[in-house]
């Protein structure tokens, strides 16, 4: 009768987990996500004891799962308001580990249709539900179907205040609301005719970037006009932490910052800083 009980303590013990002797979870911006993604499957490499975690939802819920103590990095595709600023403890730091532009993505169909490039001022009334069909901006003759994204969402913020003139205006022209780049791609991709806002690394031969600035000088959300800043509508990629006090974090953001950590940049599709 003992055998059997002691075979059975031994197997349950030898299937108990190893505790990790650090942990460091990594929440925000799904922008951000492929370059912290790719990055931390190196980085355990490195350092299999350390307990990491990543994980999207936006730049909003990276800020506040840092305000609220659920994870030691958020990832933010925007730069922080002051009333955020204000809740955040003395401390934390801001990094840039990667540029990137924000690009006005259409439907192949409307791609085809004609409309390869914008100006500012048409994608602004286009979003105000001020033109409505397609072919008002030399295009096929089609109602445009207008995506807008989660105020909560990094690129929202960046395009809404380039574009609007504020980060926080309204889009009466939206019909939808979308929330990570995944969902809004997918989005763009279903319809023929819809317009939306995307990282320039969510590009594809169903969602295609148009042209954007005055007539004859309009560019494409290349890296190389992100570079030489000609693309208007752009921002850095950022991490928040705990500076030099928390030493998990603070490693693994240097390591974003290596050359070992800006090659995953470049891979994901964006811009290096360094």
């Amino acid at each position: 009768m003992s055998y059997p009980f002691f075979l059975l303590v031994i197997i349950s013990i030898s299937v108990l987990p190893l505790q990790a002797a650090e942990q460091l979870r990594v929440v925000g911006s799904t922008t951000v996500l492929p370059i912290i993604a790719e990055a931390a499957k190196q980085y355990r490499l490195l350092n299999p004891a350390l307990g990491l975690t990543v994980s999207g939802g936006g730049s909003g819920v990276g800020i506040s799962a840092i305000q609220q103590g659920t994870a030691e990095i958020g990832m933010l595709s925007r730069t922080l308001t002051a009333k955020e600023q204000q809740r955040l403890v003395p401390g934390f730091k801001v990094v840039a580990v990667a540029r990137d532009a924000v690009a006005v993505a259409v439907s192949k169909a409307v791609y085809e249709g004609g409309v390869r490039a914008l100006t500012l001022a048409q994608v602004a009334a286009i979003y105000r539900g001020e033109i409505k069909n397609w072919k008002a901006v030399g295009g096929p003759d089609a109602a445009i179907l207008v995506i807008d994204k989660e105020a909560s969402r990094g690129t929202r913020h960046v395009f809404a205040k380039v574009v609007l003139g504020d980060e926080q205006a309204r889009a009466p022209g939206a019909t939808i609301i979308s929330g990570s780049n995944n969902e809004e791609q997918a989005a763009i991709a279903g319809s023929r005719q819809a317009i939306g806002m995307l990282s320039n690394a969510w590009l594809n031969d169903a969602v295609r970037a148009v042209a954007i600035g005055d007539v004859g000088k309009a560019v494409l959300p290349t890296i190389e006009h992100v570079a030489d800043g000609l693309y208007p509508i752009q921002r850095e990629l950022n991490v928040l932490f705990m500076g030099n006090v928390d030493k998990p974090a603070n490693d693994f953001v240097e390591f974003l910052l290596s050359d070992a950590g800006q090659r995953i940049v470049e891979q994901v599709g964006y811009l290096r800083v360094r």
